[in-house]
């Protein structure tokens, strides 16, 4: 007796069922043309008070890259909002004009906690040396964070007025703060001998090799004196 063999029937292919098309974020999580709009627009959109939060953080992000001064009011004016803050900074640190680092300084009083430090944080970027009296008083405050942040501010400033403010606030501090105030015044040596001054970097490097001033601190500057000693290009 003979046995039929069935054949497997091979299922007729399927047509692909096509994607599903990726969901459209809403109208005010859109970045639009602001990427491409000039100042006034720009100020147009941090004024509306109908722009989302979204918006105004592109908004400042293109200002930064424009750096037009035009821009500075509307931009200080977000200085104190809590989640506008970081982009309103964003769009004033380029800005060459005085009138970016006017804005920044005043903020140094209407802001605090993580925003203060945020502003000083900017200070320091655009070395503005006419915040350094405030700064100076910052350098003393109770909060160690802020303190930190003042000190680094003022060695990115530089300069002599610098340099003497932190010498003093070296002998008056101690722990994580005098580490931060001895970084600081490396910076500003550094600074020193990126502009030719070698004899003043040299001073500064002199006293924060004073056996009261942190170790780390101390050993830097005593690699720079050697750097400097031994360098064939050091006067002679």
């Amino acid at each position: 007796m003979q046995q039929s063999v069935q054949t497997a029937q091979i299922p007729a292919p399927q047509s692909a069922k096509p994607k599903p098309e990726p969901p459209k974020a809403p109208p005010q999580f859109t970045e639009g043309s602001i990427a491409n709009l000039d100042v006034t627009g720009l100020v147009a959109i941090l004024k509306d008070p109908n722009a989302s939060e979204f918006q105004k953080a592109k908004a400042c992000m293109r200002a930064g890259e424009l750096a037009d001064k035009q821009a500075v009011p509307a931009l200080a004016a977000l200085l104190p909002h809590p989640r506008l803050s970081t982009y309103a900074r964003y769009g004033l640190e380029p800005v060459a004009d005085e009138s970016a680092s006017q804005a920044l300084r005043m903020a140094l009083s209407k802001v605090q906690g993580e925003l203060l430090i945020g502003v000083i944080n900017s200070i320091g970027k655009r070395r503005d040396s006419k915040a350094l009296p405030a700064l100076t008083k910052l350098l003393y405050s109770a909060d160690a964070n802020l303190a930190q942040a003042a000190a680094s501010a003022i060695g990115k400033i530089g300069g002599e007025m610098a340099v003497k403010e932190l010498r003093v606030a070296l002998g008056k501090t101690k722990g994580q703060l005098q580490l931060a105030i001895g970084d600081a015044a490396l910076v500003c040596a550094e600074q020193f001998l990126a502009a030719g001054k070698r004899k003043e970097a040299l001073a500064i490097y002199a006293w924060l090799s004073a056996p009261d001033v942190p170790k780390s601190v101390r050993l830097a500057a005593m690699h720079g004196v050697i750097r400097e000693e031994t360098s064939p290009g050091r006067p002679r």
